[in-house]
């Protein structure tokens, strides 16, 4: 999921599992919460600079969005914060430090394999991809649910009151603007919104929570969200039975079917079903060619190798352009039509005529 999901997730989180015992739990729950995006960063920085789209896909939710990369943030972080809670004369909480910091980095991979990119939380051992295609990679409720329960639970003061009031006004703004007309939030979604920076508001004003029943208000809010997931998950859970019946019915029996999360439709997927030579959607279908020798000799080449450790539903065309033929290798869960250059899930590798 986007990062303002993970930070805020964190914080609730932080908040939930040690605010009685940890000081500023909430803010190392935020942290924390986005620790395989920053080890990722900090790792392989070149990855996020848009340069390469092949290296973005091979080395994004990479070894630092494994179990193993986990333990590893886990540990490093935990002794950070300690060192940090003895630079400031206080003496370490382990326990609670442990807890936060490993229930807020297993949220991250949690979030992430909950939507249709995936994760490989194997590796270094298997580069498999798990995908939950429950709730999409950018969800509005991931962002005002928590953010109205940590502002319930903040103190009484201009500041902090300014930092929610400004985000609350940037979320609510972005889902109705990102809502109009024909746009990607359905209007029901955009109604909740409002209703909950509302109540957010309110909440805030009548002092319902406050510092010390911030722990019960973040808990209040992850529960909610928890509704949510699970309800998403059933619905999910008979959208992708259909969508394997209507591959196998298609196709036959090595079919394979998949329900791909919809962006702002919470509750609609997308149904994609392939054999070994097509792909389709509802209302399109490429031939896959991936047994075309340009295409073979595309696949050998470093760019091949990523889109195609990264696609789930890998499509290919060949062009011939003067001396070389330009083979397109494409995700069709991104791309409806073949792709002219290099870009998110998608390459173009010229492969020269054999001579």
């Amino acid at each position: 999921m986007d990062n303002l999901a993970h930070t805020l997730i964190g914080a609730a989180l932080g908040r939930t599992v040690a605010a009685r015992d940890l000081p500023a739990a909430g803010w190392i729950g935020a942290v924390a919460g986005n620790a395989p995006d920053l080890a990722e960063l900090l790792l392989r920085p070149s990855s996020w600079l848009g340069h390469d789209g092949a290296t973005y896909l091979v080395f994004h939710r990479g070894i630092t969005h494994s179990l193993a990369g986990a333990v590893v943030e886990i540990a490093v972080l935990t002794v950070l914060i300690g060192l940090i809670a003895r630079w400031r004369g206080r003496s370490p909480l382990w326990r609670w430090i442990v807890a936060c910091v490993a229930v807020t980095v297993a949220s991250h991979l949690y979030l992430d394999w909950q939507g249709s990119y995936g994760l490989r939380p194997f590796l270094p051992w298997s580069g498999r991809w798990y995908y939950g295609d429950w709730v999409a990679i950018v969800d509005p409720f991931f962002w005002i649910v928590p953010l109205v329960a940590l502002a319930w639970g903040e103190r009484r003061h201009w500041r902090p009151a300014l930092v929610y009031l400004l985000t609350l006004a940037a979320v609510t703004a972005l889902v109705v603007w990102a809502g109009r007309g024909s746009g990607p939030v359905v209007w029901w979604v955009q109604v909740v919104t409002i209703v909950a920076a509302v109540v957010c508001l309110v909440g805030w004003e009548r002092h319902w929570f406050g510092v010390a029943g911030r722990r019960r208000a973040a808990a209040y809010g992850l529960l909610v969200l928890a509704l949510y997931v699970g309800a998403s998950a059933a619905v999910a859970t008979v959208v992708k039975r259909y969508a394997m019946a209507a591959a196998v019915k298609r196709f036959g029996p090595d079919a394979r079917g998949a329900a791909l999360t919809v962006v702002g439709r919470p509750f609609h997927w997308q149904v994609i079903v392939a054999s070994s030579d097509s792909v389709a959607g509802a209302d399109w279908a490429f031939p896959r060619r991936l047994d075309d020798p340009a295409v073979r000799a595309a696949l050998e080449t470093p760019s091949g190798r990523a889109i195609a450790q990264f696609a789930r539903f890998l499509v290919a065309t060949v062009e011939s352009r003067g001396s070389d033929r330009q083979v397109a290798l494409w995700d069709a869960r991104y791309h409806r039509a073949p792709p002219l250059q290099n870009g998110f899930a998608a390459v173009v590798v010229p492969v020269p005529f054999a001579r």
